[in-house]
């Protein structure tokens, strides 16, 4: 049975999107079952995951608009895990479902069925409290946050855990903060340093130990299409993603394991 992880920060460029494709290809190395779902009408997942987003015959817009089954726009990523591919096309979509009563829970509806194929169902957001946004926290069993340390971004994770405790309450009682991971981490700035301390001492364990620091490699994996676990996996950023993604694992049986003692 799946997990299902919406990467959300509504801050841009914070590494979701990063972080989604090396999560990805991390867990699917392991070896994990992974479908990769790109909710940003950038497409930037699609791309970074060595799909050409422009020549896509089906994608998330179709399936969010109730035009094709989530199972006929999944596409296989070179790295070994599926991708529901998303572009520009979800642009629109607000408008187009603002009429809808489900509008909120439609990827929900689409991924449900998907669950047993897969050990992971990653949702790459985009950089808004958005119904794309909404969706994917509606359908998510937990949310992975991605935050830089800054000033400026403690008061964005408010907001957003803001949101997250509303859909909680509204209409998906099970969702938690799965971890808050620190990106782009630069160990000789003593801003950040005091902003990663903050965090630990708010969030305790949900602070992941893996810290993805400013790394060039893992910048130039995208354009070769390529996860940094593809492009260069012993790389300072490699090294951050692959600890991430044996926390995400070392959570999940051990969530398994309290699930099969309750029975």
């Amino acid at each position: 049975m799946a997990r299902i992880i919406a990467i959300a920060n509504q801050k841009g460029g914070v590494g979701k999107t990063t972080t989604a494709v090396n999560t990805a290809a991390g867990l699917a190395g392991a070896p994990q079952r992974v479908l990769l779902v790109d909710m940003d009408a950038q497409g930037n997942a699609t791309m970074g995951s060595g799909v050409d987003k422009r020549e896509l015959e089906l994608s998330v817009y179709e399936v969010l608009l109730g035009e094709a089954q989530a199972r006929d726009a999944i596409v296989r990523a070179s790295e070994g895990f599926d991708l529901l591919p998303g572009n520009i096309d979800l642009t629109g979509i607000d408008v187009q479902l603002v009429a809808e009563k489900d509008r909120e829970t439609r990827l929900k509806a689409a991924l449900d069925p998907l669950r047993e194929d897969y050990d992971f169902i990653l949702i790459d957001c985009p950089p808004a409290l958005s119904l794309l946004t909404l969706n994917a926290l509606n359908a998510a069993d937990s949310v992975l946050v991605p935050m830089q340390c800054e000033y400026y971004a403690l008061e964005g994770l408010s907001a957003l855990l803001e949101t997250i405790e509303a859909v909680k309450a509204r209409s998906n009682p099970r969702l938690e903060v799965e971890g808050v991971l620190r990106t782009m981490f630069d160990v000789r700035n003593n801003l950040a340093n005091a902003v990663s301390a903050e965090l630990t001492n708010h969030f305790g364990d949900k602070v992941f130990r893996s810290i993805v620091p400013r790394n060039v490699r893992v910048a130039e994996a995208p354009s070769h299409g390529q996860s940094i676990v593809g492009y260069d996996r012993g790389s300072r950023g490699g090294v951050a993603y692959l600890g991430l993604v044996g926390e995400l694992i070392r959570h999940h049986k051990e969530r398994g394991k309290v699930a099969a003692g309750t029975h």
